[in-house]
């Protein structure tokens, strides 16, 4: 079995004469969390929603675990998982409803139970979508990618809007899914999160990759140059007091 799931090859991806994605390559290696960094417009959600087959590429090669998109994204979209936004879910349905709703267009049969109990929201099992907080919204909206059990999931900006709590809650639970062999691909705006999660980066703009390795080599690299941040690190931040003083466990409104 290959070390690489997803290979992208001299991706790009046209609008008329604007290049969004500009002949982009990379491997993603199976069981590892990906992170695709970078700003707005740099071209980073083409890119997933292109590996997601949402969207079509111009020009380049892409493989899925040995599946050709141009020739097998059927096979594709049965072995992956994407995370959806809110306007995804039936707002007035509870959460079981859901799960079933979503199983039955995977044609697949599964516990509602054990698969809210893998993000903590079992005692949530009969409330409406639309009565969840922001932190149990964006765990079932994870929960939802694990139905048709993938090899391969992506999550856009998963912990955007969560409070301290429920964004290292998230993390926890984006750890557990890589420990079970799942491949994770994240795209986030905090630099943190991906230090923490991410085993590799790809860095991201104007359509172009502009440095993709670890993040301590990425860090090791700047400092290298002789780049000094201009105070002192601290051994802890803000978000680690106020984490220590609330607590570690999740509350939510």
């Amino acid at each position: 079995m290959s070390d690489v799931i997803i290979s992208v090859k001299n991706l790009k991806k046209n609008y008329g004469d604007f290049e969004a994605v500009k002949g982009i390559s990379f491997d993603v290696k199976r069981g590892e969390i990906f992170g695709l960094l970078g700003p707005n417009g740099a071209g980073k959600s083409t890119t997933l929603e292109i590996i997601e087959t949402l969207r079509q590429k111009t020009s380049g090669e892409i493989f899925v675990d040995g599946f050709n998109l141009d020739i097998a994204p059927n096979d594709i979209k049965k072995i992956i998982g994407v995370q959806l936004q809110t306007s995804g879910f039936y707002p007035s349905l509870n959460l079981t409803e859901l799960i079933y709703l979503f199983a039955g267009l995977y044609n697949e049969i599964i516990d509602p139970m054990y698969l809210l109990d893998s993000v903590n929201l079992r005692d949530k099992a009969k409330s409406k979508y639309k009565e969840l907080s922001g932190g149990q919204k964006q765990r079932f909206s994870i929960a939802t990618t694990l139905i048709n059990k993938p090899r391969i999931i992506f999550l856009d900006e998963p912990t955007t809007g969560l409070d301290p709590q429920a964004r290292r809650n998230l993390w926890e639970l984006i750890k557990t899914i890589r420990a079970s062999g799942t491949t994770v691909i994240i795209t986030t705006h905090y630099m943190d999160e991906a230090e923490v999660l991410c085993d590799r980066v790809a860095i991201i703009d104007s359509g172009k990759i502009i440095a993709l390795n670890t993040p301590d080599k990425l860090i090791d690299e700047l400092v290298d140059t002789g780049f000094e941040r201009p105070k002192e690190v601290k051994k802890a931040n803000l978000e680690d007091v106020f984490i220590n003083l609330t607590g570690h466990v999740l509350r939510e409104d």
